[in-house]
Order: structure tokens, then sequence, then C-alpha cells
């Protein structure tokens, strides 16, 4: 992606957060203290940090904090959980930050962020009850995580040039389309979609004996996939020109076929959907005044910001109140029509062992060089 295109991307709103990661990595410039993209005025009465993902610091995602005191917080940006644990662990201290559900355990338990007092946040009794006691997020009576945006990754596929009898990730490995496919190119996830495939509900720690039988499995996936992408752009576009006919994806991709009229279909597979929640924690020992970290969190709690988010963003929102503000054929296009069966017959993202993130990760290495 040359200098041109990133911009373009930026000023877009399509820059994907491993894009982004790749572009400044080549620029051998950090995330954590880089503000980027447009912002109103900072907030009065002392200022505060949103350390997050880059295209979620926009004024459209907290209104009611820029109505209220005149901004945005500064923003500054990570690539992934991981890395802005690493960060704040070396001593960086934002007010607010903005991991997912899998995230949370280790950031509690090293010590980075601390409990939430819902009572202070006017639009919690509105937040689908299903994400409020995420295993993972709560912990002795205490509330970790607020939740603010949702989704799924499953099964995408052109209706036109694809045939399915019954929904199943195992559509991923289907020889039929030999050359055609496309997954991620993450290695715990596509362990985890195999041991799904092959019935193991220990997801989180395989035994060696079960990820001899993954390995078969990701074995194949290999061979019939075309390639596996990192960039989400790059693959919706394969799709949209038949390149590839289904892959592995997340609602954003079906947001973007829309607006070219691909016929696709978003897949519930019988073995669950993937869904993950993103949300906002407070910071141990934050620097800025803790009153407009609350404002902030409510402010993205609103269903004036969630509004924004399904309808730009194709996401979910955790404000139930935020669906009855778009329209239905709106969410029946993003595949969000029904958030509470869809929470029903997802899999939540959970935390990996350290461990067992590490088995993993050299397990899908020794199947991509072929040992």
């Amino acid at each position: 992606m040359d200098l041109s295109e990133f911009r373009d991307r930026l000023a877009a709103g399509t820059l994907t957060r491993r894009d982004l990661a790749r572009a400044m990595a080549a620029a051998g410039v950090g995330f954590a203290m880089m503000p980027v993209g447009p912002r109103a005025a900072r907030a009065d009465a002392g200022d505060i940090t949103y350390f997050t993902w880059a295209s979620y610091e926009v004024p459209g995602l907290h209104p009611k904090y820029i109505e209220k005191h005149g901004g945005s917080p500064t923003s500054t940006f990570f690539a992934d959980g991981n890395e802005a644990l690493q960060k704040m662990r070396a001593g960086y201290r934002p007010d607010l930050a903005h991991p997912c559900n899998a995230d949370v355990p280790r950031w509690r338990d090293a010590g980075v962020i601390q409990p939430v007092d819902t009572g202070r946040l006017a639009n919690w009794p509105d937040v689908w009850d299903k994400l409020k006691d995420i295993p993972g997020t709560q912990e002795n009576g205490q509330q970790w995580f607020v939740p603010t945006d949702w989704g799924n990754a499953s099964v995408i596929y052109r209706t036109d040039l694809v045939e399915v009898e019954e929904e199943s990730w195992s559509l991923l490995y289907d020889e039929r389309y030999k050359g055609r496919i496309a997954s991620w190119d993450d290695g715990p996830t596509n362990v985890m979609i195999a041991a799904w495939v092959l019935g193991y509900e220990n997801d989180t720690t395989l035994n060696e004996e079960q990820l001899v039988e993954v390995k078969k499995l990701l074995e194949k996936q290999r061979d019939v996939q075309r390639y596996y992408w990192s960039s989400r752009q790059d693959f919706d576009q394969a799709l949209a020109g038949g390149e590839v006919v289904l892959g592995y994806s997340w609602n954003s991709t079906v947001v973007a076929m829309a607006k070219q009229g691909i016929p696709v279909r978003f897949m519930n597979p019988k073995e669950g959907i993937s869904t993950y929640c993103c949300g906002l924690v407070l910071c141990a020992d934050p620097p800025g005044p803790l009153d407009l970290a609350y404002d902030f969190i409510d402010a993205w709690l609103d269903p004036s910001a969630g509004k924004y988010l399904i309808e730009d963003y194709g996401y979910g929102h955790s404000n139930r109140r935020s669906f009855e503000l778009v329209a239905p054929e709106r969410l029946a296009e993003l595949g969000i029509s029904t958030p509470e069966a869809m929470f029903a017959q997802g899999r939540f993202d959970k935390t990996v062992p350290a461990e067992f993130q590490t088995r993993y990760e050299e397990l899908w290495q020794d199947v991509q060089a072929g040992l």
C-alpha cells in the first residue's frame, strides 16, 4: 500500500486494524504515541487519553461527549490487544482503553485496569444482558469491562457461485472450491475453527492427541486455499471479482458486498458463529479526570453512537435501543436483525492460555511450512 492509498483509506475510514499496523510498522512509527486522523477540538477541564483501534476514535462514536465537553479526547492507537498490554506494562498511562473481551483477564491480572462503577453510566440499564456478563469480564462481583461494539466472524460465500446444503465451518475445507477459498492468516483462530468442526469443546486447551487431528484438518485447508489473507479489503476485492468464492470474514464484508450489489451469504454455521465483543476499560492510575472518563464511556453507550456504528461500520452496538434507530431492512442487510438469537448461537471469543496460544502458533507454522 503506497502513501496515496494509505491517505485515501484513512480519510475514508476503510483502513483495517491490520492495514494500519503494517503501514505504521513499515514507516518505523509506534502506535501508542501517534494521534491519527481528523479530530474536533480537545475537551476542556483537563484532557483524557483514549487508547484504541484506528478508526474507533471518530466523533460519530461519541457525539454526546463532544456536546458536553466541546471536543474529543486525545486518541492513541494500538494494532492488537497484546501490543496494547505490553505498552501499558512498560509504563504507558492512558485513561481509557478499548480491548476485546478475550483480552480482559490478561489485562486485569497484569494490574493495568480497574473496576468500573456501572452506577455512573446512565445507559448501562439498556446494554444487552448477554454482553454484561461475558465470561472473564466480571470478577468477584465487579465489572471490569463495558461492552460497546460486537460483531461476528463466519464463512461468507457467493450465493451465485457456491452451493450449500448445510451451513458449517467445514465449507472452508471443501475440495469442490479448491483454489477459490481464502481464510484469515491467523493461526490460533484456524486451530479453534478446526476444533469446532471436529466437535472439540475445549477449543482453548486442546491436548496433543486432539492437535494431531486438528493438524490433519489444517493441512487439508492449506491445500484447498487460494491464499490466506491479512487485509480484509484485499479479500473483499477478490470475493467481489470472483477470484475467490468463499472465505472467512466479518460483518464488514457484508457491507462492502452490498454496496457493490454482490450476492453473498454470511453463514450461521451449525457449530456456532464466532462472536467477539470489544469495549471500554478504565486504566489503573489514570492521569486525567475520572469524571471525563465516565462521560466518554457513557457517550459510547448512547444510542446515537450505536446508530452510527451500525450504519457506518456494520457492527452491532451494545445498547439495545440503538437498533430501534436503524431501519429494519438495513439490519437485515447486515445480518444483525435478531441480536439475542445471535448471542444464543454465538461462540464468544475466549482467552487462550499463554502456553496453548504458543502451541497453536507453533502448529500453524508447522502446517504452513509443510512439516
